[in-house]
């Protein structure tokens, strides 16, 4: 909780301190100019990353591996992306550094052994063979229904 009101509370005030700065420095046009420039520099280069994890997580897959790194990766650029959508100096300033692949790959490395996945087989674990089967038929409404002959029928 105190690290979600950090993020709600800080980085505003931090922005907004650095818009003042920067404006009083070099202008209010100037700076509205530097912060649209850094968003669509920032896309920009977010698409061309985007495509090329995606290109490595696709080669990956069909190598019959698990993409992990190359999902880890494609989270972090949505982050980046966000960042870099968000107007301010200190978000782009993250989303930037999120577009870079080694610091990605650091992070990742750095967060990984963090992480825990579980996964549970409908054959395995508690409910293990409480499965019920339900049967049916099914008729498809353009075609013709054929009625089968009943046994109480003459």
């Amino acid at each position: 909780m105190p690290f979600v009101l950090l993020l709600f509370i800080g980085v505003p005030l931090v922005e907004i301190a650095l818009f003042i700065q920067v404006g009083d420095e070099l202008g209010v046009l100037p700076t509205v100019a530097l912060v649209v420039i850094t968003a669509v520099l920032g896309v920009g280069l977010l698409r061309w990353q985007g495509f090329e994890t995606m290109t490595r997580a696709r080669s990956r897959m069909e190598a019959g591996e698990m993409p992990a790194r190359e999902m880890a990766e494609g989270f972090m650029l949505l982050v980046a992306g966000v960042l870099l959508m968000t107007p301010g100096f200190f978000t782009d300033t993250v989303g930037f550094l999120l577009l870079v692949p080694w610091l990605r790959y650091a992070l990742f490395q750095w967060v990984a052994p963090r992480f825990v996945v579980r996964t549970q087989s409908p054959f395995s674990g508690p409910n293990a063979g409480s499965h019920q089967t339900f049967e049916g038929e099914f008729y498809h409404p353009d075609e013709p229904v054929q009625e089968k002959p009943r046994l109480d029928k003459k």
